[in-house]
């Protein structure tokens, strides 16, 4: 009888599909970077700001890289650029650029259902992280081998990246952010790990998860109230611009993902300065008239009327 039972509930674990090398890692990863706040004091404080640039760095690879520029397609970007934003992406370790982009492609056309990859109507610790302890939904894969993902196939610098991925990830999320004070600043070993590594990533990853969570639960509908994403300030604060996410799933092709231009919006401001450089263009922006009228057409009125000097055309 005691073997039938656990047979049993071995086959009910089975059928949710849990993937228990992710289970495990993540939780391994979580015990470190709980260590590593205790390693803070005992860093020197070029370290600390060594981390921090990391942090930047790794979200740039993803806000500016992996869902603005190959999700979206909202500008264009030159080859110099793409190459940093594919090394930033290898930093932030969230899957390739090709896998990430067409799960985010899925994720806007199939929003809220089993073809979301992290549905949020499934809860917020599905949406957040509980998406990747769970082999996907049979609809996430169907739907994905459906979009059109050509231009992801004909990018040069994201084929590379896929077929190398493993190895710019060792380089880039953990060798590289490492051995830099080590080298430099006589920082040692076990600090730089923990804390420019190990600590910066999780906390990268949880920044990300949150517009996946908080930002589809959490926060004011201005632009489209029939929806689930939601502006929320500080998802916008943690994660450099991305929570403003009302109107990104409104306006998806909107390369600032806010009315509001550069405020409280460094991706933003990152973007505008490539193209000041010349490394990028072709801005794409929702205009102010449209803005306004899908506001006064399906906003829940949280917002005003659109400030023109706010919301400069690209």
């Amino acid at each position: 009888m005691y073997l039938v039972k656990t047979d049993e509930k071995a086959d009910r674990w089975r059928s949710l599909g849990i993937v228990w090398r992710n289970v495990i890692l993540m939780a391994l990863l979580h015990i470190g970077a709980a260590y590593s706040i205790l390693v803070i004091p005992r860093a020197k404080p070029l370290t600390w700001v060594w981390s921090y640039v990391c942090f930047i760095v790794t979200a740039l690879g993803v806000t500016a890289g992996a869902h603005r520029l190959w999700s979206h397609r909202s500008y264009r970007a030159k080859l110099p650029l793409r190459v940093f934003l594919a090394a930033a992406n290898s930093m932030a370790f969230q899957n390739d650029i090709y896998e990430w982009a067409r799960d985010h492609r899925v994720h806007h056309k199939f929003s809220e259902t089993d073809a979301d990859p992290h549905n949020a109507t499934r809860g917020f610790f599905f949406a957040h992280i509980g998406w990747l302890f769970v082999r996907k939904h049979r609809d996430v894969i169907e739907k994905g081998k459906k979009l059109d993902v050509t231009d992801l196939l004909a990018d040069p610098v994201v084929q590379f990246q896929r077929r190398y991925y493993k190895t710019s990830v060792l380089i880039m999320c953990f060798l590289v952010p490492t051995v830099v004070p080590w080298y430099f600043w006589g920082e040692t070993l076990w600090n730089s790990y923990f804390l420019a590594s190990i600590l910066r990533y999780t906390v990268s990853l949880n920044v990300t998860w949150l517009v996946n969570s908080a930002a589809h639960m959490y926060g004011n509908r201005p632009y489209d109230q029939n929806i689930s994403p939601r502006e929320n300030r500080w998802v916008t604060f943690g994660a450099i611009g991305e929570g403003f996410h009302n109107f990104h799933h409104t306006f998806p092709f909107d390369y600032s993902t806010s009315e509001f231009g550069l405020r409280f919006n460094p991706t933003t401001c990152f973007i505008d300065l490539m193209c000041w450089m010349g490394l990028a263009s072709n801005r794409k922006k929702a205009s102010v008239e449209i803005i306004q009228s899908r506001k006064l057409r399906t906003g829940d009125g949280s917002y005003g009327a659109v400030n023109s000097t706010q919301h400069k055309e690209a």
